[in-house]
């Protein structure tokens, strides 16, 4: 199989994914299935458009979803409850210290206005 092929195998699993992942989505906050479905075509389009041509990678921890977990953690955090909240993410407790550390750091980074946001 040549990499033409498994590249163009891919696009078309990602893009087939984004529009079901849409059209579910839209569906379970009560869209008509058949305008979902129209909806998740249209985003695929979208990005297959905006995108063409284009190589990029996504990284499998990319740093939204990491964002939104760490202030998950964050909310959680009581001082002591490290290992409990290692077990609860799949994480080591070195993990937790790490990610609440960095927390703290861009925290203070904000606070003394040396990140632009």
């Amino acid at each position: 199989m040549s990499s033409t092929s498994i590249m163009a195998e891919k696009r078309h699993e990602l893009l087939s994914g984004v529009e079901a992942h849409v059209a579910q989505k839209l569906q379970e906050m009560g869209i008509d299935k058949k305008k979902a479905e129209e909806l998740g075509i249209e985003v695929a389009n979208h990005l297959s458009d905006l995108w063409a041509g284009s190589t990029i990678s996504i990284p499998k921890d990319y740093q939204f979803k990491l964002t939104a977990r760490d202030l998950e953690i964050l909310g959680k955090f009581n001082g002591r409850n490290h290992r409990a909240l290692a077990l609860e993410y799949g994480l080591t407790e070195n993990a937790v210290y790490r990610l609440l550390k960095r927390i703290q750091d861009k925290k203070f980074d904000y606070n003394q206005h040396k990140l632009e946001l």
